[in-house]
């Protein structure tokens, strides 16, 4: 049973994995509770333009989206170079960048599914809670969020999963460093590709399916206990 025992790379790169995963799911969310508030209830012009912007990620392949992360982030980027100079952020080669991969692509499945909670609440309620003379915060703070939360949970669980299984953007933008940038997808990767490297890859995938299992039936725990509070109140 040797051939079950996990390396030390082979926890690095599981560590490194939940490590940017969560890190990527917390940091997207409340951009994602935002955005998906203004697509499913705000009337502008170019909303269809900013619904196509965070969806686009879902049909560009992985590396284009990849590649533009690297321009817009890298150290000679825009934006890489100013937060560089006057944050000290890093992005390209580095865990965080990682992270900012995986929450670029994750980020449409999220805004997905709260933006669909959202558009199914019924605005009666809310209606109610102004005319009682709640502000538009209050009315949302104490209404629209409670009946949204399982939405949130599905939604940040749905993230955390595509975080973990990302693999294209991440090795474009920042390449697959061991101990670094190196996460699950990219080990198992790296494992097909050397010889006597099956062992290795099999190993990483059981516990890609492991994680993927556990978070969505915590996703659906979560999500019930939500569902059930919320019919209790």
């Amino acid at each position: 049973m040797d051939w079950l025992v996990l390396s030390d790379a082979e926890w690095t790169a599981i560590r490194l994995s939940l490590r940017v995963s969560l890190v990527a799911m917390l940091a997207s969310l409340p951009f994602a509770v935002a955005i998906a508030m203004l697509l499913a209830r705000g009337r502008f012009w170019g909303k269809s333009v900013l619904n196509g912007i965070v969806h686009l990620p879902l049909v560009l392949p992985p590396v284009v989206t990849g590649f533009l992360l690297l321009i817009l982030f890298g150290k000679r980027g825009p934006i890489g170079a100013f937060l560089a100079e006057y944050t000290g952020i890093v992005f390209s080669f580095r865990w965080t960048g990682a992270a900012l991969a995986c929450a670029v692509m994750a980020f449409p499945l999220m805004v997905r599914s709260i933006r669909l909670s959202i558009e199914a609440v019924d605005r009666k309620l809310e209606q109610a809670a102004s005319t009682l003379g709640a502000s538009p915060a209050w009315v949302f703070m104490t209404v629209t969020l409670p009946l949204i939360i399982p939405g949130i949970i599905a939604g940040m669980i749905i993230a955390f999963a595509k975080a973990m299984g990302e693999f294209g953007a991440t090795i474009t933008f920042v390449s697959n460093i061991p101990g670094e940038t190196q996460t699950l997808s990219a080990a198992i990767y790296t494992f097909t590709q050397v010889p006597g490297g099956d062992a290795g890859a099999f190993r990483l995938t059981i516990i890609s399916v492991i994680i993927s299992m556990a978070a969505l039936m915590v996703s659906e725990i979560l999500a019930n206990l939500a569902a059930k509070r919320v019919d209790a109140a």
